[in-house]
């Protein structure tokens, strides 16, 4: 997957480098190699995926309240 920034004529570097940079961010490339970076064990993806289900719980809860 690769991200292309067309710079425009007059545009500043650090204009097209802000917006490359807000690209990244949606794409999800940066989470994705965060995730990659080492194996985990599959028990330990599911520890967290459960915490995180459990969080999730919580604040869409106190959010109701």
């Amino acid at each position: 997957m690769a991200l292309t920034i067309k710079i425009g004529d007059n545009e500043p570097f650090e204009k097209a480098l802000r917006r490359f940079k807000k690209q990244m961010m949606h794409s999800g490339i940066l989470k994705n190699l965060r995730e990659n970076a080492f194996y985990t064990k599959p028990s330990e993806r599911k520890k967290v995926a459960k915490r995180k289900a459990i969080r999730l719980q919580k604040r869409s809860s106190t959010q109701q309240a």
